[in-house]
């Protein structure tokens, strides 16, 4: 819901006030969030959610943004840097959950969402001091007509394919810490399995962009689609910890591949004052 308001913030605004608004969403995530724990809410609960789909819709801009400010041909390296931040996350968000989930001793992961809202705010600090050009207002409406762009045959293999890996990896991911309750595995099992995920997801970045200049964005990106597939088969092997383990890794590899690949693609079929309403769109 949120992907398209946000692109015409940073149209208007430029990106930094997106940041801004996403950030500010991201804190309120995490209190509202520990409030509905703390008052038994459900749908403050819900509402909490909402608000950190608002806070991921603005973050997913990232990755384009960084690609502004270089040459075309460093354009997979600039995606991949951005997202190779994401293996400090996979080590600092896992530790946060387990270290915090009961500071609060009779209302579990209430101190973990503040602990969230916090790190929002200083993601926020930071954001706000990137500067980033205000885009121009004929740049927004130059370039050709975006159903002309949409209904390349590479772009939309870009978009099946970023869709197809941000979709299984999505659900892959949130059902497998709760399968590992269901048979019996520890929550810090489950926090460990999810740290080597996010890792997984990420640390690849450092050299993805290279496998994409070297082998083509398609390729790579057909490549992590197969790999999605083989770590979902994976699942029917056995519910041991290990093999939840070994799904949820090679299942981080396969969505760096499939979804950088297709990031990188969808940058082949526009042109530079086609980049903000195409940017909105792919992100959706």
């Amino acid at each position: 819901m949120c992907v398209l308001p946000a692109g015409e913030l940073a149209r208007k605004y430029g990106r930094r006030a997106a940041f801004m608004a996403g950030t500010g969403a991201g804190v309120l995530t995490g209190l509202l969030a520990a409030i509905a724990l703390y008052i038994d809410s459900f749908w403050l609960y819900c509402l909490s959610a909402l608000l950190g789909g608002a806070y991921a819709a603005v973050a997913l801009s990232f990755r384009f943004a960084a690609t502004d400010g270089v040459p075309e041909n460093k354009r997979p390296q600039a995606l991949s840097m951005v997202m190779a931040g994401g293996v400090a996350a996979g080590v600092i968000g896992s530790q946060l959950v387990t270290h915090t989930m009961h500071l609060w001793s009779d209302k579990m992961f209430a101190a973990t969402f503040i602990a969230q809202a916090i790190v929002a705010a200083l993601a926020g600090v930071i954001l706000f001091g990137v500067k980033l050009a205000k885009p121009l207002a004929n740049q927004a409406y130059s370039g050709r007509p975006l159903r002309t762009i949409a209904l390349q045959p590479r772009f939309i293999s870009a978009v099946i394919c970023g869709a197809a890996s941000y979709m299984v990896m999505n659900f892959l991911m949130t059902s497998a810490p709760l399968a590992m309750h269901m048979y019996g595995h520890s929550q810090e099992s489950a926090n460990l399995g999810m740290q080597w995920h996010v890792i997984a997801m990420y640390a690849p970045s450092f050299f993805t962009g290279k496998l994409i200049a070297r082998f083509g964005a398609a390729r790579i990106s057909v490549f992590g689609i197969i790999l999605t597939a083989i770590s979902a088969a994976i699942g029917f092997l056995g519910e041991g910890v290990y093999h939840f383990y070994a799904l949820l890794i090679l299942l981080g590899i396969g969505w760096n591949f499939g979804f950088l690949g297709a990031s990188a693609l969808v940058l082949e079929t526009h042109k530079p004052e086609e980049k903000n309403v195409l940017n909105r769109l792919v992100t959706l």
